[in-house]
């Protein structure tokens, strides 16, 4: 009987080859006050698909600059584990992201906590038999690495955490539309090949102490397609519904003071460019939800409300995805017959104003003996309720004509183009033949300013001027963009100059503005002379400038220049947009 019981206590101890994997993370085994580093995520992910490799499959979609794997999750019980698949059977796909900005890591831990409890049947019961789930535990998995305290000093836990940027110090939340960083390329292909119905973008807010502890932003509810803008906001509603019944106090718009630092200034919402994931989805006739904890509560409530959220989505997309997957091909439909139709670049909150309650604490606003600056001292043990202005009537701002049939890049800038058209997934096609006239749009700048500074490694320009009909030729090599297909929304956005993520605004064609041939002084007075001798009309039309203008006629840049702008030798392509509009497709 001895025997009998060491040989079983020593049997117990080894452990089974078959035994079930750990699936829980570093975050649950320390009461959620630590998180766990990336080679974490590359174990749980293999764990994962051991433990139902008929519903979950680990899958690799790019390497990040420091050699790092980024790895998605597709789990589904439907069998549906590839794109093809997927699509065959018209299953809406939703796609779930953590770690954008790897200091705010709760959506990696509360994705885990999700999904293992989705697939254990204790929570979202079916919701995997009608929809494939993709879950990105880090996007910034190179931040993610950038591992210490503090990297996050206003926000309450983890004890450790990744940084905000990539090592490449890309913020890729500003990234979407302009797509530099190797992250997001292999973002927009994992998009590219799924096609998400619903694209959920996981953060910590930072900002003012309050009780609110997550808020809730769905685009397009006030943005894109019109008729789209049901589907975001009955998922919006049902989102907010949800994790309020598990009593979350959830706002539908981004919990940051319209004045910094003053309370009683209040909140407007808006619209994100499409720099920004919420921004971008909207314009690709698609869901995109942004969830942000508040990040003074602790790290258990932050993963357990953003738990919340997610499992709220797969329940929401179970019940509607069908439905809103119609609503969706139909927004494709209607974004290919935008050419020639007005339609918004941007959005604002008007200034009409209603008046809400907000659950904040007591503060006092008092001169900083450190700052020298009028600072706000909340009182976590007095609760109170604010009666604040929202903004929240959003309408559209900044306004364009699409062109009826699309936009025209010339050869000398193809290659570049190409590289973010296909980035996109946008459909064009290269021109085999040369045009020596064609009746186009041209866009020539009345003025350029540039910004002050470096953003995200580009610097950015802005213009002030008009399409206007002018003859063009077109050369061979030249690509054609139409607008009429889905992406239609983001291809103007691409395009247009005004567009706030345009390429142009990202300094993608900053040297159409940069004058490089010139006429030295000396040449341009004898140039000057000899024109107005030859031309009577010119030399009577710059006397009256300089009698009529007294800031010209002290400019000796400026007189001389009058004459370099009508001579033979000057650039006609300064400032001239090398992107054309055209009405007829070539």
């Amino acid at each position: 009987m001895i025997r009998s019981a060491l040989l079983l206590a020593l049997l117990s101890a080894i452990p089974f080859a078959h035994a079930a994997p750990d699936l829980t993370t570093v975050a649950e085994r320390s009461q959620f006050q630590k998180t766990g580093r990336y080679d974490e995520v590359i174990a749980l992910c293999a764990a994962f698909q051991k433990a139902y490799p008929k519903h979950v499959k680990c899958i690799e979609f790019g390497r990040t600059p420091e050699g790092r794997p980024m790895q998605a999750l597709v789990v589904t019980r439907t069998g549906a584990m590839s794109p093809q698949a997927a699509a065959a059977r018209a299953l809406p796909v939703v796609l779930v992201q953590g770690g954008i900005h790897a200091g705010e890591i709760d959506g990696k831990d509360a994705g885990f906590l999700a999904l293992r409890e989705v697939l254990e049947g204790r929570a979202a019961l079916g919701a995997l038999d009608k929809q494939v789930l993709l879950f990105v535990p880090v996007f910034n998995v190179d931040g993610h690495e950038r591992f210490k305290a503090w990297n996050r000093p206003n926000q309450r836990g983890p004890a450790e955490m990744g940084w905000r940027t990539t090592a490449q110090n890309f913020n890729l939340n500003r990234d979407y539309a302009k797509a530099d960083s190797i992250e997001m390329q292999s973002m927009l292909a994992l998009v590219n090949a799924w096609d998400p119905l619903v694209y959920v973008d996981l953060h910590v807010t930072n900002g003012a102490k309050f009780e609110h502890d997550i808020s809730i932003q769905v685009e397009p509810v006030h943005s894109a397609d019109v008729d789209f803008r049901q589907a975001g906001l009955a998922l919006r509603s049902g989102v907010l519904a949800d994790i309020t019944k598990l009593g979350s106090m959830p706002q539908p718009f981004y919990m940051s003071f319209a004045e910094e630092d003053n309370p009683a200034s209040g909140f407007a919402d808006g619209v994100s460019d499409p720099r920004f994931s919420t921004g971008y989805f909207a314009l690709r006739n698609r869901l995109g939800v942004l969830v942000e904890t508040h990040a003074w509560k602790d790290y258990p409530t932050r993963v357990r409300i953003t738990r919340n959220s997610v499992v709220s989505v797969l329940e929401q997309v179970a019940q509607h995805g069908k439905a809103w997957q119609t609503v969706a091909r139909e927004a494709d439909a209607r974004a290919a017959r935008l050419g020639g139709t007005e339609l918004p670049l941007t959005y604002k909150p008007t200034d009409k104003k209603r008046m809400i309650d907000f659950r904040g604490y007591a503060y006092t606003r008092t001169q900083s003996d450190v700052s020298g600056a009028l600072m706000t001292r909340y009182d976590e043990t007095r609760p109170q309720i604010w009666t604040v202005p929202l903004r929240d009537e959003v309408l559209p701002d900044v306004m364009v004509s699409a062109p009826k049939a699309g936009y025209i890049v010339p050869a000398a800038h193809a290659a570049m183009v190409a590289r973010k058209l296909g980035q996109h997934g946008i459909s064009y096609r290269t021109l085999g033949a040369q045009q020596a006239r064609a009746e186009v749009e041209t866009f020539r700048a009345e003025k350029v300013t540039y910004a002050p500074g470096s953003l995200e490694s580009h610097q950015r320009v802005t213009l002030q001027g008009a399409w206007k009909a002018e003859p063009r030729a077109i050369g061979k090599g030249a690509l054609f963009v139409p607008v009429a297909q889905a992406k239609a929304r983001l291809v103007i956005a691409l395009f247009e100059p005004a567009g706030p993520d345009s390429l142009l605004q990202w300094g993608m064609f900053n040297t159409a503005f940069e004058r490089k041939e010139y006429m030295e002084d000396y040449v341009a007075e004898d140039v000057a002379r000899e024109m107005m001798a030859a031309d009577p009309a010119l030399a009577a039309a710059f006397k009256a400038k300089v009698d009529s203008d007294p800031a010209f006629a002290k400019d000796a840049d400026a007189r001389l220049a009058f004459f370099a702008k009508r001579h033979s030798s000057y650039d006609e392509r300064l400032n001239l947009y090398p992107v054309m509009r055209t009405a007829v497709a070539p």
